[in-house]
């Protein structure tokens, strides 16, 4: 409902809608900061975690480059480099830190 709302009020402004849109927004984010917790453990598995959880596989990670990259970071065979880690984190919307390894 709220990514509708913000769909109406891209097509045609509305000063209401735009003040509902930043109430909610901000309701949203309280909400999800103090009850959804960001998953925690290496960065493959976390990426993997949230893959399933989205009900996404490889081939939706367009923004990470080639299949065969994608490949190679969920065979641990490669690192996410910081253009691949800011992209996902925009995507999940999570922190980037959850795919830093904290060696």
């Amino acid at each position: 409902m709220f990514d509708r709302l913000i769909d109406e009020v891209n097509k045609r402004s509305d000063l209401v809608k735009e003040s509902l849109i930043d109430t909610l927004g901000t309701l949203i984010k309280d909400y999800e900061d103090r009850n959804i917790k960001e998953p925690k453990g290496d960065p493959i598995s976390v990426l993997k975690y949230l893959l399933e959880e989205h009900g996404l596989n490889q081939s939706d990670l367009q923004e990470m480059r080639s299949q065969g990259v994608v490949s190679e970071i969920l065979n641990g065979k490669r690192k996410l480099n910081l253009r691949q880690i800011v992209a996902l984190s925009k995507k999940f919307s999570v922190s980037p830190s959850v795919f830093i390894d904290n060696i």
